[in-house]
């Protein structure tokens, strides 16, 4: 710009790719904004050896708030083992993982700020769906009116089972408890991590929780998850861990 004043734009409200201008009196200036989020998640200089193989090494990557970041890899390279470390939950993998607000107590994760659901559901298979899901909210220290997790539970496809037992459920219905957590309205969760959770289920619930992940991302929330399912709705940031797919 010239000396002469210029009228700059608030970019604080603009989302990815939109185009933006600053004017000054001798000329214009436009340009294109990334997504304007803050940074979430860092991690430098990863490095996993299982077997005397290494699974993967000098792997930094960021992660900002909004952002859908999607860990690709053959069976075997260690996504699930990354997920791990980045909850806080395995410490196989060396190299520094770093935390920021609104996710963060310190520099390690706000245990009521995030859903982790893990490959194998989080079901307790003598409760019901709904006992379920009123424990996981007893352990992020919420309670709901019991019609919100009766919703839940109707969104993903299991009305009418409410009240039964999850061992007489399928393995598909078994999922389905575990993601009906990620339908209740909790804003202080801000980021999930997800590890193949399209496991199990048939195709009309495979289309609904990629448009949830969407949606979850669109209004600030973070997604990190693995999967070999390709995302059809979800325009994730791949990360290829492993050898090249």
């Amino acid at each position: 710009l010239y000396r002469r004043q210029a009228e700059i734009l608030d970019i604080s409200s603009f989302g990815k790719g939109y185009q933006c201008s600053i004017t000054g009196g001798y000329t214009r200036h436009t340009f294109i904004l990334d997504r304007f989020m803050p940074e979430l998640l860092k991690a430098a200089d990863l490095f996993c050896e299982r077997d005397e193989r290494i699974l993967f090494a000098d792997l930094s990557f960021a992660v900002d708030q909004g952002e859908i970041l999607h860990i690709q890899g053959a069976n075997g390279a260690g996504k699930t083992t990354l997920l791990r470390r980045l909850v806080g939950l395995s410490w196989v993998v060396e190299g520094n993982v770093t935390w920021h607000a609104p996710v963060a107590d310190g520099d390690a994760l706000d245990g009521n700020r995030f859903w982790y659901l893990a490959h194998r559901p989080a079901v307790t298979l003598l409760q019901t769906p709904l006992e379920n899901l009123a424990f996981a909210m007893a352990l992020h220290n919420q309670v709901l009116a019991p019609e919100a997790l009766w919703q839940a539970l109707s969104t993903v496809g299991l009305r009418g089972y409410e009240d039964v037992p999850a061992h007489s459920l399928s393995a598909g219905q078994q999922r389905r408890v575990s993601l009906a957590r990620l339908y209740l309205d909790l804003p202080e969760v801000r980021l999930w991590l997800l590890d193949e959770p399209f496991t199990a289920l048939d195709a009309s619930a495979v289309n609904q929780l990629e448009q949830r992940i969407v949606s979850f991302a669109e209004q600030g929330g973070t997604v990190i998850m693995t999967s070999h399912h390709g995302l059809h709705h979800a325009a994730g940031r791949p990360l290829h861990i492993g050898a090249p797919l």
